[in-house]
């Protein structure tokens, strides 16, 4: 152990309850815990560690960084309760806000002090941001929004969210994308939660843009630079995501592992889930280290493919074992349930397979 992660072991020993460990399950839905955590975390700079000192971090190398994280992940360290602030929207708005927008926003959206959603997927293009259709429409300083947002998590908590919108419509689809901060208080936006089949740690919702009035001065980055910022953004999630996949893949495989009796087909299947977990996290570091060394890692949507799938079939696995024991522990159906979103967040699996194809194996893009 480094001295750095010692020291954040440290820390983590100091927050966390004495029982945290045996009773992880229960604290993990504990919202009290998490937004503190959130917060003592941003206040001692463990929480973007790579940042400078007052930003939430400690200004440390990638390979510190990433132990930090790491090591978090073994202690399970409390949930987020707004990741997409701290993990996608706070970045775009260090790397491509003004000095007005990092002022106002940056500490707020790092320290979970206020919400953000992601105004990305909609009806008719899923996670596919090239084929948004919501519009906004400048003049005289203002942008008028009109359009519809789907899967929007805590959108109906959240104050804020970076949303895509189309600006130029006769550029590539790619290319006519802007980026807007908009106030989820403002005129003109409803926020509808969609209702889910069991428990979940975070909400969904959709939101109606109509003539919803933006100021320009809300434009993050260039105007129709917008895929540019989703994608910077999101190169910040990426190690959130595979780190994330393979503690959930570890953790729903523990009930199986403790199960008194299994057949011979469910121990294949457990050994293929262990492989996998492993196989995510040692793909997860070769990633990080060939960015480190300023290399291409084209592994990124294979980890996010492959990783989802993997808490998916671990979660499904360990329901089937415990058998009638389920029906005292509903909590394995929750996680069931909850790892059905794997594959849709963060892009779906369809969205990555065509980036596997085109960007990797340099397949030509489809035309249906």
């Amino acid at each position: 152990m480094t001295d750095v992660t010692s020291e954040f072991e440290a820390f983590l020993d100091d927050f966390l309850p004495a029982d945290y460990a045996e009773n992880y399950r229960r604290y993990r839905r504990d919202v009290k815990l998490r937004t503190e955590y959130q917060a003592a975390a941003f206040d001692a700079g463990w929480l973007i560690p790579e940042w400078d000192r007052g930003e939430g971090g400690r200004g440390l190398s990638v390979p510190d960084a990433l132990a930090v994280k790491l090591a978090g992940a073994r202690r399970r360290v409390p949930r987020l309760m707004n990741i997409q602030g701290a993990g996608v929207a706070a970045p775009a708005v260090r790397s491509f806000g003004t000095a007005a927008q990092r002022e106002r926003l940056l500490r707020p959206a790092a320290r979970g002090d206020e919400w953000w959603a992601l105004g990305m997927s909609e009806p008719g293009a899923g996670s596919d941001l090239a084929a948004l259709r919501t519009t906004a429409t400048l003049a005289d300083g203002v942008f008028t929004v009109n359009g519809q947002k789907v899967w929007t998590t805590q959108a109906d908590e959240a104050r804020w969210c970076a949303l895509y919108v189309r600006t130029d419509p006769e550029a590539r689809p790619h290319r006519g994308i802007s980026c807007l901060i908009l106030d989820l208080r403002s005129p003109g936006v409803e926020v509808r939660p969609i209702r889910t089949a069991g428990p979940a740690v975070e909400s969904f919702c959709e939101v109606f843009l109509d003539d919803v009035k933006v100021p320009e001065e809300a434009l993050l980055g260039p105007l129709h630079g917008g895929w540019g910022v989703a994608m910077s953004s999101l190169e910040h999630e990426r190690d959130m995501i595979w780190i994330n996949t393979w503690l959930e893949t570890t953790r729903a495989l523990e009930p199986t592992l403790t199960a008194p009796e299994l057949s011979e087909h469910q121990l294949v299947r457990l050994g293929r889930s262990l492989a996998d977990a492993e196989g995510v996290r040692l793909t997860g570091l070769r990633t990080a280290a060939q960015r480190w060394a300023g290399l291409p890692s084209p592994a990124s949507s294979i980890l996010k493919l492959l990783g989802s799938e993997s808490v998916q079939r671990a979660a499904l696995l360990s329901l089937e074992t415990a058998g009638a024991r389920a029906f005292d522990d509903p909590a394995l159906f929750d996680e069931r349930l909850e790892s059905l979103a794997a594959t849709i967040y963060g892009g779906t699996s369809e969205i990555q397979r065509n980036i596997i194809a085109e960007r990797t194996l340099g397949l030509p893009k489809g035309t249906s």
